[in-house]
């Protein structure tokens, strides 16, 4: 029976993501049960679609992983899932094909590999393709959005936080003390994630805030 791993992430930590996130896992374990694989690892990501994949913590562990423990699959919910850029897809498309790691993703009905190991005649394309397109989209949102916020400005819209609404360091130290007592005690920033259900990005901010 072939290895797989599951990498799943969605932008946030906040309860409805997260039952995404669970959903995208339920939806890939269904499909490895039915195509014979065996999940060996899940990944799972709470970062912003817009993060470069070098601030992807938990992406690169995924791929390490398969590497290091010769998976035959890594499954995605998505193409979107593991890039922000066309250029980063197909980074980390090279890199799997680089050591016969296909990658299957859900939404797309599309895998990397061939039955025989070598990518697929059309995949290199569609994957190039899909990505760019999803580049434009991405694009074309933060351009509504910058738009947006400034005509909310020019009409005298107020921005920025409240006052009184940025914590002291000593309100941070005491409502994420769990985090660094777990950090100082030599635990991973994903496993202290899972432990105090708090997001990867969450937990490398307080790391670097307290613990470094």
């Amino acid at each position: 029976m072939k290895k797989a791993v599951i990498y799943a992430r969605v932008s946030s930590t906040i309860e409805r993501n997260r039952q995404n996130t669970e959903r995208q896992v339920l939806d890939l374990k269904a499909y490895a049960e039915y195509a014979n694989l065996e999940v060996v690892e899940v990944f799972e990501e709470y970062i912003s679609g817009g993060k470069r994949n070098d601030e992807r913590v938990i992406l690169q562990d995924a791929i390490d992983y398969c590497i290091d423990n010769k998976v035959d699959i890594l499954l995605t919910s998505e193409l979107s899932r593991i890039g922000r850029s066309t250029f980063e897809v197909l980074e980390t498309v090279k890199t799997l094909i680089d050591h016969k790691i296909n990658l299957y993703m859900q939404k797309e009905q599309l895998t990397l590999l061939d039955d025989n190991g070598k990518p697929s005649m059309f995949a290199p394309i569609m994957l190039a393709t899909l990505a760019t397109c999803a580049q434009i989209e991405r694009d074309n949102i933060q351009f509504r959005l910058s738009s947006g916020y400034k005509n909310y400005k020019a009409n005298g819209g107020k921005v920025g936080r409240k006052k009184g609404s940025i914590k002291t360091t000593e309100q941070k130290k005491e409502e994420y003390k769990e985090i660094i007592q777990l950090l100082k005690k030599g635990y991973s920033v994903r496993n202290v994630a899972k432990i105090s259900n708090r997001g990867i990005s969450t937990v490398q901010r307080i790391k670097t805030d307290f613990c470094l």
